[in-house]
């Protein structure tokens, strides 16, 4: 396997912190996107969306970070990461579509405005990220993992952002749960820490 990344790509992090939760082997390939080789023609032959990261495994290509993720649970068979009972599955889907969604818009949006200086609306950003930190907080009072009795898909798909939400000065301080929850994640036999970049509040 092949997986196409950046290093400060939080989305890029999910799916690299995955394959290494799950010890499979897999070249990383860095794409540099200062100078725009996402957008490339060779590169979007792999992801038309132009955007890391990219998993190629043999003859296939899986693009998005959430895609990459199910797809490793699937090949490998590491099905307690991506349960099949209903309820569980359905509950790992939510927070995919959280990540997708409300994390993308909220910190990792806060986020692309420090570390890559996104004409983005910082301030909404940021009234976005609480909005959905406190949410995963209550979601996380009485439990250790976001969607089940153990980890799955759906932690590591929220983590990368939330981790480095100060980042994008969107402060963890009142979300006791959601910090828990982090140092629980790194925990993990494993784990691999995201790429830290000194702005925001972690300047």
């Amino acid at each position: 396997m092949k997986l196409f990344h950046h290093p400060l790509s939080g989305h890029a992090h999910r799916a690299r912190l995955f394959l290494s939760l799950i010890d499979q082997p897999a070249e990383l390939v860095e794409v540099d996107l200062a100078n725009r080789a996402q957008k490339q023609p060779d590169f979007l032959k792999l992801n038309p969306f132009g955007q890391v990261p990219v998993l190629v495994d043999g003859d296939v290509v899986i693009a998005d970070s959430n895609a990459i993720l199910v797809y490793l649970a699937k090949k490998t068979g590491k099905t307690d990461w991506l349960p099949e009972a209903p309820a569980q599955a359905a509950a790992v889907q939510r927070w995919l579509s959280v990540a997708a969604g409300d994390i993308a818009f909220g910190p990792a949006a806060a986020r692309l405005v420090t570390v890559f200086a996104a004409p983005l609306d910082a301030d909404a950003a940021i009234a976005r990220a609480h909005v959905v930190l406190k949410r995963m907080d209550d979601a996380l009072a009485n439990r250790q993992w976001i969607a089940a009795d153990h980890p799955t898909i759906a932690d590591v798909a929220l983590y990368s952002y939330t981790a480095r939400a100060p980042e994008g000065y969107v402060d963890l301080k009142d979300y006791a749960n959601v910090r828990r929850w982090l140092a629980a994640i790194e925990a993990l036999p494993g784990f691999v820490e995201f790429q830290r970049t000194p702005v925001g509040l972690a300047a």
